[in-house]
């Protein structure tokens, strides 16, 4: 089978990833669980012709591949879907992990994202972080922030993305979406580079490091709204990682710099519900002088506690909305106990 009838299948059967790795059949992923779509183990030779199909298919030359064994690139195929891939080597032959990703913009709602997080959208300045690990989501959380701006507000929205994956249609707003290595060189250029483009909505792809972070927090502390993604697993990490990046004698600044720029962190990853799908669940947490305090003052260990008291003002734990899950019959007893962040109490609550 060609490269299209792979990526036909994986769309069709609406797979999250289409796995071309040497040594074992073409596989896909679908609510983490990996199917093969055959027998046929792919030789090194088959995936090599598969991947330069791939290229082919999206009209991009492998001069960089060939240079660094990675790269990244994003393709639509008419009617089908769009697809964004990673290409790269390993045990000296070709590979390639291919993201199916929908024309479309999901709903909201079908996606079980919370309306306090889609409220985010009428921000007009500040800093909003979506967390997770690799494939919990925050792609698709953003998409959702940035469509429901385009269908409310009459603004001009700029994404950097490394690569492009949802791709927006001009409603109330302008959108542009600029691709990094295609558009732009890196994020940090695109940043400076988005502060004369007149904006009022900034969607960064990832602060990926220190050159990055400063720059986004400046985007946000001149009144832009900035929106952008971290691999961290809760409140706590995020912020420590954020300050942990910079060099001891500027993170007092940096402490600072944060609790005025920093507006929400939220947090997610997906978990198996009984019916066989993936079901989100989320942490929120939204800057208040306690928290603001607790960062000036290093005791970052202590926020756990504040948004566990402060469902008055939005914010919920992982755990409580694990919890939560259960009791509303989404997902059984060992799924919450084990994406629980601290388990021991988790399952106490369970058990009582």
């Amino acid at each position: 089978m060609d490269i299209l009838g792979y990526i036909t299948i994986a769309a069709q059967q609406r797979a999250a990833d289409l796995f071309i790795i040497a040594g074992a059949p073409c596989s896909m992923r679908m609510d983490k669980t990996i199917r093969q779509l055959d027998d046929q183990k792919l030789l090194p030779n088959d995936t090599e012709l598969l991947i330069k199909e791939l290229y082919k298919l999206a009209g991009r030359d492998m001069d960089r591949f060939c240079r660094t064994w990675d790269d990244d690139f994003s393709f639509a195929v008419p009617g089908l879907a769009r697809f964004r891939v990673n290409t790269y080597r390993q045990r000296g032959s070709l590979a390639a992990v291919i993201r199916v990703v929908s024309f479309t913009i999901p709903d909201w709602k079908q996606m079980h994202i919370l309306p306090q997080i889609m409220e985010l959208s009428k921000l007009t300045n500040g800093m909003v972080l979506v967390t997770g690990a690799a494939d919990s989501g925050k792609s698709t959380t953003l998409a959702c922030l940035i469509d429901e701006i385009n269908k409310t507000r009459s603004c001009h929205i700029i994404t950097l993305e490394d690569p492009i994956e949802y791709l927006h249609r001009d409603r109330m707003s302008i959108i542009s979406q600029r691709e990094m290595t295609i558009d732009t060189a890196t994020f940090p250029t695109a940043l400076r580079a988005c502060l004369r483009q007149s904006p009022d909505v900034i969607q960064l792809g990832e602060m990926r490091d220190m050159e990055t972070i400063r720059a986004a927090m400046t985007a946000a502390e001149t009144g832009h709204l900035l929106l952008t993604t971290l691999h961290t697993r809760s409140a706590v990490s995020t912020i420590d990682r954020i300050i942990d990046t910079f060099p001891a004698e500027q993170q007092e600044q940096i402490r600072i710099q944060l609790c005025s720029v920093l507006h929400t962190v939220i947090c997610q990853q997906l978990l198996p519900s009984k019916q066989g799908k993936l079901v989100p669940a989320f942490e929120i947490m939204h800057m208040n002088k306690a928290i603001a305090s607790l960062i000036r003052d290093r005791k970052i260990h202590q926020i756990d506690n504040t948004i566990a008291s402060g469902a008055a003002e939005g914010m919920i734990s992982m755990d409580q909305y694990i919890l939560n899950l259960y009791q509303a019959g989404e997902i059984d007893r060992d799924t919450a106990v084990r994406f629980a962040r601290n388990q021991e109490q988790l399952a106490r609550k369970l058990n009582a």
